[in-house]
């Protein structure tokens, strides 16, 4: 893939079944952290958010329900999609996890192929050039797959930080990233950068967008960052 490594959140107090799963994801190219617990996973949240959490139902100090509870109920953290595991086999069980905010409801003993079918069509939805979809705005036309950039047919040529910067932004246009938002995307959460390196690539992207002619299409937001439109 052209972007960085999906992260995924695995929370499930059950050892076997926990490293069975992230073998499976991670077989699948995903970056995996592990909780064994609803407290450690939302530490985990808390020091980095994922891209998606699969989440086990019962487990010890706070359960899935009230995790998925918290992550929805928080500004920062309520796009984040949960797909909740559980033994849990009745109708209102899962009314009432879904109810409580996730997005899909899995219960168990259920089948790999079918979950990890799942896990790629919530990442679809929330990081869709990650699963290699084309991304257009506007007359800017993006394909991860084969890093190629246009804006009215003409084709924009970009390094590999301004690619990946443009790539966060049309996931998600009209939405402001901060600068630590934007360092954590496209940087990653292990490189130390200074924030006002961002600035420097926003503006180089800026002005690749608009060599040929157009209008620039980032907004700079005052104190907080940079958005698509």
């Amino acid at each position: 893939m052209s972007t960085t490594r999906m992260q995924v959140l695995l929370v499930e107090d059950e050892p076997a079944q926990r490293e069975v799963l992230a073998y499976n994801l991670e077989s699948e190219g995903y970056a995996v952290r592990r909780a064994e617990n609803g407290e450690e996973a939302m530490m985990l949240i808390d020091e980095a958010a994922p891209d998606i959490i699969i989440l086990d139902w019962m487990m010890p100090l706070l359960s899935g329900i009230e995790v998925c509870r918290r992550v929805k109920t928080r500004a920062e953290t309520r796009e984040i999609p949960v797909i909740m595991l559980s033994a849990r086999s009745e109708e209102v069980d899962a009314v009432r996890g879904l109810d409580t905010g996730a997005d899909d409801y899995v219960i168990k003993p259920y089948n790999l192929k079918e979950l990890m079918a799942r896990v790629r069509n919530q990442l679809r939805r929330v990081r869709p050039a990650a699963s290699g979809e084309v991304l257009s705005y506007d007359d800017i036309t993006l394909n991860a797959d084969t890093h190629r950039v246009t804006r009215a047919d003409d084709e924009i040529k970009l390094g590999p930080t301004e690619f990946r910067l443009l790539v966060v932004l049309m996931e998600k246009p009209g939405r402001v990233f901060s600068r630590d938002q934007l360092l954590d995307l496209v940087w990653g959460r292990d490189i130390y950068v200074d924030t006002r390196t961002v600035d420097v690539h926003i503006a180089r992207l800026r002005k690749a967008l608009s060599a040929k002619g157009g209008t620039d299409p980032i907004r700079t937001v005052r104190g907080t960052g940079y958005a698509l439109g």
